[in-house]
């Protein structure tokens, strides 16, 4: 593991994935305890979580589809971190990316340490977020692009974006040396995700039929039991970044688990005011933009930090979503940009705020070291989030003009989207009735 010359406070420095202590220390069997934990619900995330989500939120005819896409990332993500993955997001490299010392593990051992648990199950626990990044995209272009197509892409999309700006922000790379506050990834997961999948769904085009024909969730009752595991598995994604069973963990679980309540509820109450009945879709979609929100922002604000992100989340997230299918009419099929990548950029903005020690009760933990004002760290925040958003958006489009190459068009034909992908890319049904 590649040394960092961190910028936060040295009590704060395992707060980040990546980040590793520059002495040598001793196994520490109780962190190690939590980051296996910590992985196991991450990858819980994905599978199943995302992909029951997700299976839900489509038709019946596509549901098979999701799911077989969500097990098709998860393994060719995983193969590829070990493969070159991993060395190139955290091999020493230079400012913009690894180096290969660490392709296939080299080098790397059970005994190897990165800080004070195994090196090897830090790669792990940073696998499972290199699988549900890619995966989340898949909800901007659902239930129309080729199998063969989503495989090609992933693959790529995984190496050219997901990789260099894993390494900017988490391996040492030149948003860690200005400071940059991401704690679990707002700009490397929910940023680029969201981004990503707004460009696939302006390059594919809408659904036939969209906006004009009715194409609500097939069940509900998938997506909630989904929901509820990526809100349980969450306490992973954020708590497990503190890569330490300690205050850092147990408050980035309680601000991740306050946000993603009140966000669920402020969703709830906007719909229930404009609408007239509050749904079960509008509470698990605001629940899921309130954990988008914290993850930047959870290791360096309080409880009253989470509670306004919360707000904010389900309020603003809800607007994004209105304003992209309705005004826009953007076929971001299963909202992908306007809850992880508006939540995303809205979350890694707010840490710079938040993380003031000067708001009362809404104070947080302070800024990076090196940086004295809000101003500062917002400057930092936002570059973050410019740099992240053009580089995701131009490579993420230049991958999919070439997958459409060599696959011959990256979206099935008309009369196979109706038949639905999980007959035509499968020869498969979700079910058998």
């Amino acid at each position: 593991m590649g040394i960092v010359k961190s910028l936060l406070p040295a009590g704060m420095l395992m707060g980040l994935p990546g980040v590793v202590l520059a002495e040598e220390a001793a196994l520490n069997g109780a962190n190690t305890a939590w980051i296996l934990t910590s992985t196991a619900l991450v990858l819980f995330m994905t599978l199943p979580g995302l992909a029951l989500f997700y299976g839900g939120l489509v038709r019946t005819k596509n549901v098979l589809s999701i799911l077989m896409q969500c097990f098709a990332i998860a393994g060719v993500a995983s193969i590829l971190w070990l493969v070159l993955g991993y060395s190139l997001a955290f091999g020493d490299g230079n400012a913009w990316i690894g180096d290969l010392s660490k392709v296939m593990m080299a080098g790397i051992g059970r005994d190897t340490l990165s800080g004070d648990i195994p090196e090897p199950l830090f790669m792990l626990f940073q696998m499972t977020f290199a699988v549900i990044t890619p995966a989340l995209i898949i909800g901007g272009f659902a239930e129309r692009m080729k199998f063969s197509s989503m495989l090609i892409f992933s693959a790529f999309w995984l190496l050219l974006v997901y990789v260099p700006i894993t390494h900017w922000v988490w391996g040492g790379g030149w948003l860690a040396e200005m400071g940059l506050y991401d704690f679990a990834g707002g700009v490397v997961v929910h940023i680029t995700a969201g981004v990503a999948a707004l460009v696939a769904a302006l390059v594919l085009g809408p659904r036939r039929g969209f906006p004009t024909t009715a194409m609500p969730p097939h069940n509900m009752t998938m997506t909630v039991m989904g929901a509820g595991m990526l809100w349980v598995g969450w306490f992973g994604f954020n708590g497990g970044s503190a890569l330490a069973a300690d205050g850092n963990a147990a408050m980035a679980m309680l601000v991740t688990h306050i946000a993603a309540a009140t966000g669920a509820m402020t969703w709830t109450f906007i719909e229930w005011k404009r609408f007239g009945k509050p749904s079960a879709l509008g509470a698990v979609t605001g629940m899921v933009a309130g954990l988008g929100t914290i993850t930047p922002a959870s290791g360096f604000v309080g409880p009253g930090g989470a509670l306004i992100i919360g707000l904010l989340a389900g309020s603003v997230c809800f607007g994004a979503t209105q304003y992209i299918k309705r005004v826009l009419k953007i076929d971001d099929s299963l909202d992908v940009f306007p809850v992880h990548g508006v939540g995303g950029i809205m979350g890694t903005l707010l840490a710079g705020i938040l993380s003031s020690t000067e708001l009362g009760v809404f104070s947080g933990y302070g800024f990076a070291e090196g940086i004295t004002t809000m101003g500062g760290q917002l400057f930092v925040q936002f570059v973050g989030v410019v740099s992240a958003i053009i580089f995701t958006a131009v490579v993420t489009l230049v991958i999919l003009k070439g997958v459409s190459i060599l696959t011959n068009g990256l979206r099935v034909g008309e009369e196979e989207e109706v038949q639905g992908l999980d007959i035509v890319c499968h020869e498969e049904t979700g079910y058998n009735l």
